[in-house]
């Protein structure tokens, strides 16, 4: 009927048969085109860099992409799941300049841009086998044969439309402003590269002397944790209402005069004994001149005096702030607002500039240390160490940052805040605090996009300038046949085109000039290129070559229904899809979106390299396969959180569900084949295990959907597990005798049309998450007996609701009688019996009428579980234990100060159990002392529950389990006889029989255990399928075993009958 299941669970073996199946059948192809014509579900996929190989983080991204859209597809939906390669910037252009061992910009031009970029384009792919590899092993089904491609013409021309339409709104201008730059890589980076790379960094914290021109026994004391900025310094700023002193100390026998905030006087002299001669507000100080630290430039302009700045704060430092316009953004405000000079003393390469004598050449971080030694010979440093902070490195070499004025070309986001804040507002975040949080604080606070690079492997920034310097006239260029307008001739004809093929690229577009319209002089193309992160922005529109193609299928395909990657994309791919779409046509670009926390190592320790924790995915997969590794992904914690990542976990998952439900599998088919049961559709069922299997089954569906529905990972997938565990716990083990009847009846028909149902629909319910085991699964219970039935369980329809067989009372009963079952259980433990000795009696305490109703009607299953003989109800809970109080002095004592022994003997005072049972409840109890009234909480008074004599005892909140605990010689011959059916059981599989073989047992027992036997022959032989028990020595052919237990003795043989 069934392909015989193994209960030896291999994944690995068995994902692998499964990837043949769907390869032989093109079942992902079958996915998208079985539902063309359908309403259309839209999937964008963050396109990744392939010239790295693909690490467990991928994985995390990909698995988490991947379920949504199988859903949506189940659900009937047409998603075309096509795949996209990011194929600019500087990850490509390091890794080439690692193999031509280069090392800066100058190298690259010598070697020739044309060959370093045709390197580049030959990069992009040379890990993309790995990558293919690695996303069909998971069984990530994205499109990589149609896949976009970042460097293809038609991609650059759409970002060129885009990025001219822009112009024509005036959102892209050119400006001298200080921005973040890479002296490595030698381009500034956009706001939204720095926020990925903020590492610890370790620098000089450096105060410094700065005397006035007029009192030189006065000085500004001012701190800066970036010496190589001072040579560039031209004023100090302080704030206007801040309150500053004059302190007078002993500079090694010497008077001297230091001013500062007063606030942080203490913090910066600590002990030291100092007088405050002078109190006054910043504004006092307004215009006061100092003498330059250094002089190595002339100024053209006034400088060095005090300027005032709200900026200024007094958190750390000395509220005095020394100003490098060239070198921070407030600083070049400052400069604007008071005509300050620009000195730049620092080249693009992150190196003094000649005129800076001592330090020419040197790279600025390395000249600190020699700038501290100047600085205190000359009698200027007051304080030196070192400060530990977070500091922007280059998010692609890792070198420090600096903040470099520099012009620059910049798209106008800054305009269109308010819109970029009201439309994120309609978009569904997960985790939700990222909408307002991260992401929305940033949109809030958004400054305008630095734009360009100056490197050159990426979009060329299609602006064309006349090198006419007294003319400057600019144009944008939106489409290659604008280009070729202007140019005069065919660029994409080769015969046009010196021979060659249509390149966007540098430096061949570079050599497309035109005369100027306003003076007649050369438009040359200005160099920059575009940032890699507006490249992937651009995707909903440039995959279709949009708008010059494909208008349909773009408005088809926009906006995104669902995007994930991981949470730093908020100021990557995030942002430059939802400032892109809202600049262009003031909409979404996504609907939906999940944020990804990062992958850590089993204790909670980021992954790297030079710890050598990490993890590769490979390792993994060939262990425990693909669907142990996502559903871990899925279920350890929510998608926004950090989960901690090992091989070890992942195993976690096949010990915790994955064998749980396989065994479960393998019982069913096992069984079914032997029984052969006819017509496996549910009808109405008289059984209540079944009406409450059916039931739950039928919850399980609604609540897997709707969370389905609201992109809620956890409740898409834990709820199934809790399923699996009460189908094989409860629901089988309850049901394995109905399975075991020789006749064919109408209970057992129900009982495999019930487990039947529940397998499928699990198998479907799993698809999305778990598709290899899912689709083991579907072909075997359902493919084999119905060959009309969609070939792949992905292909299949998602499982409808059958709200008529929705109980929720019956629900809730049987989740109540599992409850009290698990409270028994746990009193067992305590008076150490085992389950398999029968007591006399179980009783219980509950919480209200309707569940004393409940477990009224269930004393049988109660009582078959528990293995007692008599189930009831407690005649109050105080018959079986009493419970203690006792005040805790450290929380009353600590919340109440000297009212706590007045609060404790009141306590005490009062009825235990009613403080117990109101603690329990989860309520407070009020405390009446002195005319006033305390709510006492649980965590304030320690409760303890002692059993009375005869009972064991276990409590959770309202319910009381108590057991009976002493044995009668009846009780223990019981126990010693289920002993011996467990020996005989292990011994029938370890002689590798069929559930259904009968066998012949020959005992040799101590006096106690065969009384047992004897008394209980009738039940041995029912439970171990025995024809006939002999009390004999076994025959040579027999399989044995031999054993001690209760201080019985035991040999028994079986040989199959």
């Amino acid at each position: 009927m069934f392909k015989s299941v193994s209960p030896k669970f291999n994944a690995p073996l068995m994902e692998e048969n499964i990837l043949k199946i769907w390869q032989k059948r093109e079942i992902f192809r079958k996915t998208i085109e079985q539902r063309k014509g359908n309403p259309e579900y839209v999937f964008y996929e963050g396109p990744p860099t392939a010239n790295g190989r693909p690490g467990v983080h991928h994985v995390l991204a990909r698995a988490f992409k991947d379920m949504f859209p199988r859903y949506k597809i189940m659900r009937g939906y047409h998603v075309s799941r096509r795949g996209g390669w990011d194929t600019h910037g500087l990850p490509v252009e390091i890794e080439v300049e690692k193999q031509l061992g280069f090392n800066n910009k100058q190298q690259i031009e010598e070697y020739g841009i044309d060959k370093f970029n045709e390197l580049c384009r030959k990069s992009v792919f040379t890990y993309i086998q790995d990558w293919e590899k690695l996303t069909d092993r998971i069984a990530f089904w994205v499109d990589l044969e149609d896949a976009y491609v970042t460097y293809a013409n038609e991609y650059i021309e759409s970002v060129w439309w885009i990025l001219k339409n822009f112009w024509e709104k005036d959102l892209l201008f050119k400006g001298y402003k200080v921005v973040p730059y890479c002296p490595r890589c030698g381009t500034p980076l956009s706001d939204h590269e720095v926020a990925l790379g903020y590492d610890d960094a370790t620098d000089p914290s450096v105060f410094v002397r700065m005397p006035l021109t007029d009192k030189p026994d006065t000085s500004l004391l001012v701190w800066t944790t970036t010496p190589w900025t001072l040579p560039a310094n031209v004023a100090v700023a302080v704030h206007p209402e801040v309150d500053y002193v004059t302190v007078e100390r002993d500079n090694n026998g010497t008077k001297e005069k230091l001013i500062l905030a007063k606030n942080l006087v203490e913090k910066i002299f600590k002990d030291e004994i100092v007088k405050v001669v002078d109190t006054f507000k910043g504004r006092k100080l307004k215009g006061v001149k100092y003498k330059p630290l250094f002089t190595y430039l002339p100024v053209d302009k006034p400088a060095y005096f005090i300027v005032l700045g709200d900026f200024v704060t007094t958190e750390d430092g000395s509220g005095l702030v020394h100003q490098a316009p060239a070198f921070g953004a407030e600083d070049m405000e400052m400069a604007k607002q008071h005509d300050l000079p620009i000195l730049l003393t620092v080249l693009p390469d992150g190196t003094f500039i000649p005129e800076i004598t001592p330090w020419r050449g040197v790279f600025v971080k390395d000249a600190d240390p020699q700038i501290i030694t100047d600085l205190e010979a000359r009698g200027l440093l007051f304080r030196s160490g070192t400060l530990t902070h977070t500091y922007p490195f280059c998010w692609r070499c890792h070198t420090p940052l600096l903040y470099y004025a520099r012009d620059s070309w910049y798209i106008r986001t800054s305009a269109h805040r308010d819109r970029l804040v009201e439309l994120n507002n309609t978009i569904n975040w997960v985790p939700e605090h990222v909408k307002s949080g991260r992401f929305g604080n940033w949109l809030e606070n958004n400054i305008d996009w630095s734009l360009t690079r100056e490197r050159y492997w990426g979009t060329p920034l299609p602006v064309w300038e006349c090198e006419n310097q007294e003319c400057k006239h600019r144009e944008c260029v939106g489409s290659v046949a604008e280009l070729s307008e202007k140019a005069g001739r065919d660029l994409t004809d080769p015969s046009m085109n010196s021979g060659r093929d249509l390149d966007l690229h540098r430096p061949h577009v570079d050599t497309v000039h035109w005369k100027c319209v306003e003076c007649g002089g050369k438009m040359t193309r200005v160099k920059d290129l575009i940032d890699v992160w507006f490249d992937s922005g651009c995707m909903p529109y440039a995959q279709w070559h949009y708008p010059f193609e494909n208008q349909e299928k773009f408005e088809q395909q926009f906006p995104a229904d669902y995007i994930c990657e991981a949470v730093d994309q908020t100021r990557g791919w995030f942002y430059s899809l939802h400032a892109i779409s809202t600049l262009l046509n003031d909409a979404v670009s996504f609907k939906n979106v999940i944020c990804l926390g990062h992958i850590q190592d089993a204790e909670g320790r980021k992954m790297s390299k030079s710890l050598g924790n990490i993890v590769q995915p490979w390792d993994v997969l060939n262990l425990h396969g693909a669907d142990a590794l996502r559903w871990y992904l899925y279920t350890a914690s929510p998608p926004g959180q950090e989960r901690r990542f090992s091989s070890d976990l992942v195993g976690d998952v096949i010990r915790s569900f994955t064998l749980t439900l396989w065994n479960v599998y393998s019982f069913f088919v096992t069984y079914a084949n032997l029984d052969k049961p006819q017509g496996l559709t549910v009808t109405a069922t008289t059984n209540d295990l079944d009406r409450w299997l059916l039931s739950e089954l039928n919850v399980l569906v609604r609540d897997v959907t709707k969370a389905y529905e609201e992109y809620d990972v956890l409740n898409a997938t834990r709820p199934i597990e809790k399923f699996v565990e009460i189908l094989s716990t409860w629901y089988v083990r309850r049901s394995r005798r109905r399975f075991w009847k020789n006749d064919s009846g109408a209970d057992k028909q129900a009982a495999y049309s019930a487990l039947y149902t529940a397998l499928v629909t699990v198998s479907k319910l799993l698809a999305p998450a778990m598709p290899f085991l899912a689709e083991e699964l579907y072909q075997n219970l359902v493919r084999s007996v119905d060959e009309t039935a969609p070939e792949s369980v992905h292909l299949a329809d998602w499982p409808n609701v059958m709200e008529e067989f929705i109980d929720e009372y019956a629900n809730r009963d049987m989740e109540l009688i599992m409850r009290l079952v698990s409270l028994g259980h746990s009193a067992r433990q305590k008076a150490n019996r085992k389950v398999r000795q029968p007591l006399a009696e179980a009783a219980f305490s509950v919480g209200n009428p309707a569940e004393r109703k409940a477990l009224m009607n269930n004393m049988d299953v109660i009582a078959d579980e528990l293995n007692v003989k008599r189930v009831r109800l407690l005649d109050s809970s105080t018959e079986a234990l009493t419970h203690t109080i006792k005040p805790l002095p450290k929380q009353l004592g600590q919340k109440y100060g000297n009212k706590y022994p007045a609060i404790q003997k009141a306590i005490l005072a009062m009825n235990a159990e009613e403080v117990a049972s109101i603690l329990q409840s989860g309520n407070p109890v009020k405390v009446a002392v002195d005319d006033e009234t305390y709510d006492i909480l649980s965590d304030e008074v320690e409760v303890k529950a002692m059993a009375r004599e005869g009972f064991a005892v276990a409590e959770q909140g309202a319910y009381v389990a108590a057991l009976v605990t002493d044995l009668t010689p009846e009780l223990v011959a019981e126990g010693l006889a289920r002993e011996f059916v467990r020996r005989v059981q292990d011994l029938r599989k370890s002689a590798e029989l069929d559930v259904a073989d009968r066998v012949e047992l020959f005992v040799e027992a101590s006096a106690g255990l065969r009384s047992a036997v004897e008394a209980h022959e009738a039940y041995i032989k029912a439970e171990t399928l025995t024809t006939k028990l002999s009390f004999a020595s076994p025959p040579q052919n027999a399989a044995i075993v031999g054993d001690e237990f209760e201080g019985e003795q035991v040999k028994v043989g079986l040989i199959k009958t």
